[in-house]
């Protein structure tokens, strides 16, 4: 049910690098971390970008969206500065490029589909597609820990993502559980959870992995919580804490 890493760095280098840059994922490797969780968001150009945040101000300076702003733009606009002097200049980075150093490096990668306003499908369909596309080779192999997991709070965009690309493997993404779950995540072809572990309880999980899903949660940043989540039956976390919990913690 979860033949992926069991520990994660969120967005790339967790609190020690500005979020969703290279830089976060140099941070990470240079933990340990060959696995990654981070978003991708379409451009105005329709191109796919690795950012958190719809609009400019709190990582990305400036003024205006991401939805608005093509992708040359993008990429020459400062992600970094806000984290600290030594990072100014950063760029928004491209998701091809962050697949290029997560297959140079042999990062496995989390890819959460993170959609603008009414960007669902085209966002899903997008990601797939070029995933499917860069990963030819690894899916062929038929190794789901070869290849990466595709994420997303969106309801359409995964479907979009499951229509495009069925062969990739999706996670369906919940902050809480909803009393009809289960039939959601069937109608995606869903083989994971991720849900945030605030909302989380023992019972629940049981109950999720019971029904035969992977349980994956979001953002554990206590070695204690960490121990908790995987006695619960939990089979993996993302972290900001990539100096207290190492990849090899569970």
């Amino acid at each position: 049910m979860w033949p992926y890493p069991r520990i994660v760095a969120h967005r790339g280098g967790g609190t020690l690098a500005p979020e969703n840059t290279l830089a976060g994922l140099r941070a990470g490797l240079a933990y340990g971390f060959r696995a990654v969780e981070f978003d991708v968001m379409l451009s105005r150009d329709g191109i796919g970008m690795v950012v958190h945040d719809p609009a400019f101000g709190r990582t990305v300076a400036g003024q205006g969206s991401v939805a608005q702003t093509d992708a040359s733009v993008l990429s020459s606009m400062d992600a970094g500065g806000w984290f600290g002097a030594a990072f100014r200049g950063e760029p928004v980075p491209l998701y091809t490029q962050f697949i290029d150093y997560c297959q140079q490096q042999r990062i496995w990668m989390n890819v959460e589909i993170k959609p603008a306003d009414g960007a669902d499908a085209a966002t899903g369909a997008w990601v797939a597609q070029v995933t499917r596309e860069r990963y030819a080779a690894e899916l062929a192999a038929g190794d789901p820990a070869g290849y990466p997991l595709l994420s997303s709070f969106s309801y359409a965009a995964l479907a979009a993502a499951r229509d495009a690309a069925p062969e990739l493997p999706r996670g369906y993404l919940l902050d809480t559980i909803p009393d009809d779950w289960q039939r959601q995540a069937r109608e995606l072809g869903a083989v994971t959870i991720h849900t945030n572990h605030k909302h989380l309880n023992a019972d629940l999980a049981a109950r999720i992995k019971a029904a035969g899903y992977g349980l994956f949660c979001y953002t554990v940043n206590t070695p204690e919580r960490g121990h908790e989540l995987l006695a619960w039956g939990v089979d993996g976390f993302c972290t900001d804490r990539i100096d207290l919990i190492g990849p090899t913690f569970a």
